[in-house]
């Protein structure tokens, strides 16, 4: 209890999306959009992190590491030659808001009868949280899984990844 000292390297926790989004544009950059996201995880490697801080490995986020860079491999279409950020962490310690909205995905259409997930009415106005916290269970990680939440609340295991555009 009482004052701490801040752990400047710790992801940041217990933000609302509104939050997250005046960050991202304050510092000039922007939320993923959950595609992004999906496809950051998939391609960085992230997808198959066996040291992601999940299940309650960790009560606390574990601390990032230093931000370095890797050469592009240049059998790589999709990605600009040079070097680029390393992206680590994406799944386990804190829930990354992105900038979609929680909706079906293109072409979902629910069963017959069935009231679903995505129940309008519930869902209206929330948005989609990707990675994971240090509480989510182990068998639901993985680069799919999605998590919702309404922006103008502050949740304990929300946090952020900056996205930026690449330079033309």
């Amino acid at each position: 209890y009482g004052p701490r000292p801040l752990d400047l390297v710790a992801p940041v926790v217990h933000i609302s999306g509104f939050e997250a989004d005046a960050y991202a544009r304050w510092s000039s950059a922007r939320l993923p959009t959950e595609f992004e996201w999906e496809h950051a995880c998939r391609t960085s490697g992230s997808a198959d992190d066996a040291s992601a801080n999940v299940g309650l490995t960790h009560l606390r986020p574990r601390p990032l590491p230093r931000i370095r860079s890797q050469p592009e491999r240049d059998s790589d279409a999709e990605s600009a030659r040079g070097r680029r950020p390393v992206l680590e962490q994406m799944l386990g310690d804190v829930w990354e808001w992105t900038a979609s909205p929680y909706v079906g995905y293109p072409r979902y259409r629910p069963a017959a009868g069935a009231i679903g997930e995505y129940n309008g009415k519930f869902m209206s106005g929330q948005m989609v949280l990707r990675g994971g916290a240090a509480i989510t269970p182990p068998g639901h990680i993985r680069a799919t899984y999605r998590n919702f939440f309404p922006p103008h609340s502050r949740w304990q295991f929300g946090g952020l990844r900056l996205a930026r555009d690449a330079a033309s």
